[in-house]
């Protein structure tokens, strides 16, 4: 079997160590997605899809993640420290659910891999760059219920939508967007003279209107 195609999706940040995700095809055929590129302590290397390894529930009996402290189904609390070690005595939490059985497969598809990433971030510095990896639509937001109102959004340097907060949305009266997660300042009001507690003539303070 040979590797026929190789696709590519970069990450935003270079400073994370996961640097991209990739495909890749055999023979024209048969698809694998959902690789990874990382950096690790002695360069770059491609890591194979994975599963997040899960337990059951002693009480009701549903899967939870090994580092879940509670059970999703009946809230249990659920010892921190589930995980099997491997040689090097780390936690074991992922499974790959894809994997070559010998070193001949593994480096054809590091070496495969590794050459359509340092090409891919040469075609991203060009004008005009396109991904072709398919994410399948995971990027994209939800459609919202007709019951839930309208809220702004804004797009970031990335080209990436986001939506704002109901209490950053514009005003009434026009003002101006707040940054994304930063709380308006509360509005000011002015104090009521209001005397021993009782409202004045005229006056809309403590007691107005009570006959």
């Amino acid at each position: 079997m040979d590797i026929t195609e190789v696709r590519i999706k970069l990450m935003e940040d270079p400073q994370e160590r996961l640097q991209a995700f990739c495909s890749i095809t055999f023979d024209h055929c048969f698809v694998i997605r959902d690789l990874k590129i990382i950096e690790g302590a002695k360069g770059s290397f491609v890591a194979m899809p994975s599963r997040k390894l899960t337990d059951r529930c002693p009480r009701c009996n549903t899967k939870n993640q090994l580092r879940a402290l509670y059970c999703n189904q009946c809230g249990v609390h659920l010892l921190d420290d589930r995980a099997g070690k491997d040689a090097d005595g780390r936690a074991k939490l992922y499974a790959d659910i894809a994997h070559p059985i010998n070193s001949r497969c593994r480096e054809l598809i590091q070496r495969k891999v590794m050459d359509a990433f340092h090409d891919e971030q040469v075609k991203a510095r060009q004008p005009g760059y396109v991904c072709t990896y398919d994410d399948y639509g995971e990027d994209n937001f939800a459609d919202l219920s007709e019951l839930e109102p309208a809220q702004a959004t804004f797009v970031s340097s990335s080209g990436a939508v986001h939506r704002i907060e109901p209490a950053h949305a514009l005003g009434a009266a026009g003002d101006s967007v707040n940054a994304p997660h930063i709380a308006p300042a509360p509005e000011r009001r002015e104090p009521h003279s209001v005397a021993a507690g009782h409202g004045s003539d005229g006056d809309e303070g403590f007691g107005a209107g009570i006959g």
